[in-house]
């Protein structure tokens, strides 16, 4: 009677978008009728350019004009009125009626062969300039945190979707059977606005989604095995529920049954494999200066109701992350993910100012950045690595007037801005040292070569050797992509190698 229950009209309807997935699965089955492990590493669509990425995410939204985007002219215009052209027709997340130009609040200078300009507080990053490929004219479709997240990290402002960490580890696999495909490291004491469905495996088996992982305590949570039950009876445990759940997929085809299976068997394998690749402590002293790491640091920012308030230049606690990122890209994870938060600079409360905070995050971060790039580079990495940093959207050229109108120290800000803003990618197949784009003389709209959302997906998944354009997953009846279901997103092939 099981049987023909699951075969009713009403079963197929319920379970026919797993059915199908499973479909795509069965090319995976291999001996005795058991799934092949869904990590393991499948072969690239394109020829790569790199094999894995480290995605370098700034929660919030740095503000372009005061790191990348120098704009001498907003100067003149410092705390007058904004023109009308830049309010008319416009939609902004807190600015209201005429808010105040806002100029730069720190200096540029030319740095490297090529003379990229960037602000005084990247003076690490200003030594590895000619390594990256800063992008001036990324404009998205959202201007709240986020469906702007959502859309940038899994192509759609609504959730649900696969990330990008997803689908990349679906395409390409892990190369380590021990460790995850995808590894996800946050620091700035909050999860992003969009929360963890940034790295959710949305309609793609959950074998794919990101494993977050600490810098502290245990690795993973939940990993280790409870008081009382030792590895052997594990082993012996999962065998039986092995068994089990192998049976339960002959008769349904369901196919998270068989994610179960290889979640099961990550997790035992995980147990040896993690602990040792997270232990930063093993790293020389030399390496620990390069970045600013400190084993074993625990920031009182991490668990604070506001952590902001709490910030300090020298917390390591993204330092430990970017080092983590390298060893586990030197251990064959295919992508890490860095969530960095606190870079949301309105200027309406203390500990969220351009001009108190910012610095205090860019002291955080890009010293550990930088020594990422040359770790990378004199381990014979960097040229197989992606390396991506950026948030969702960039900021306003006005000052954000909501709360205070006026020009205070610690309480300056600047509201959402999608229309224009900074991202940089270096490492494999990008051309470093180079400039794309340019925005108009307030940096309010691209003038030359406007980057999109799509685009810059496009990009990502050709480098790492996925065309974006038939590389899909099959769900409710649609070949679902990353790039989403129009050819608007293209490579942008100038800046690859």
């Amino acid at each position: 009677m099981n049987h023909f229950q699951n075969i009713t009209r009403r079963h197929f309807f319920q379970t026919s978008g797993l059915g199908f997935g499973a479909l795509a699965l069965n090319a995976l089955m291999s001996r005795d009728g058991v799934a092949a492990n869904p990590l393991s590493p499948k072969q690239p669509m394109i020829a790569p350019r790199a094999k894995r990425a480290i995605y370098l995410h700034m929660a919030g939204s740095p503000s372009q004009l005061e790191l990348f985007d120098y704009k001498p002219e907003l100067k003149k215009l410092h705390m007058q009125d904004a023109p009308q052209s830049f309010l008319e027709g416009k939609r902004f997340a807190f600015i209201k009626g005429v808010p105040k130009v806002l100029a730069g609040q720190f200096e540029f200078q030319k740095h490297g062969q090529s003379g990229q300009y960037l602000s005084e507080l990247l003076p690490n990053l200003a030594k590895v300039a000619d390594k990256m490929c800063v992008i001036r004219t990324v404009h998205t479709e959202q201007f709240n945190h986020a469906p702007a997240q959502l859309f940038i990290h899994t192509g759609t402002p609504r959730l649900g979707n696969p990330s990008l960490g997803s689908w990349v580890t679906y395409g390409l696999g892990s190369v380590n059977e021990n460790l995850p495909g995808f590894v996800v490291l946050l620091s700035g004491g909050k999860t992003p606005d969009a929360g963890k469905s940034l790295w959710g495996s949305g309609f793609l088996p959950s074998v794919y989604q990101g494993v977050q992982c600490r810098t502290s305590g245990d690795p993973v949570l939940y990993l280790s095995d409870p008081a009382g039950l030792d590895r052997t009876l594990r082993r012996r445990m999962l065998d039986t529920v092995a068994e089990m759940n192998e049976a339960e997929h002959r008769r349904t085809g369901d196919a998270e049954t068989i994610s179960r299976i290889a979640q099961y068997e990550l997790a035992f394998r995980m147990q040896t494999a993690v602990p040792d690749v997270m232990d930063i402590s093993k790293e020389p002293q030399h390496v620990l200066d390069l970045y600013g790491a400190k084993p074993g640091f625990v920031s009182p920012a991490e668990s604070a109701d506001d952590p902001r308030v709490l910030y300090k230049g020298d917390d390591p606690t993204f330092a430990n992350n970017c080092l983590l990122a390298r060893r586990l890209i030197e251990n064959g994870v295919r992508f890490v993910q860095l969530y960095d938060w606190g870079w949301d600079h309105h200027g309406s409360s203390l500990g969220e100012s351009i001009d108190e905070t910012l610095p205090i995050k860019c002291q955080q971060t890009e010293r550990a950045i930088a020594g990422l790039l040359l770790d990378l580079e004199q381990r014979g990495l960097l040229d197989e690595t992606l390396i991506v940093w950026g948030g969702e959207f960039g900021r306003t050229p006005m000052m954000q007037n909501n709360v205070r109108s006026e020009f205070k120290k610690g309480y300056v800000g600047r509201d959402h801005h999608p229309y224009a803003y900074t991202m940089w990618l270096a490492g494999g197949g990008i051309k470093g040292g180079q400039s794309y784009g340019a925005t108009d003389d307030f940096g309010y709209y691209p003038v030359e070569n406007p980057v999109s959302i799509r685009d810059l997906q496009a990009t990502i998944l050709h480098t790492l050797g996925l065309d974006p354009h038939r590389f899909h997953y099959a769900y409710q009846g649609l070949d679902n992509r990353l790039i989403g279901p129009t050819d608007e997103g293209k490579v942008l092939n100038s800046i690859l190698t």
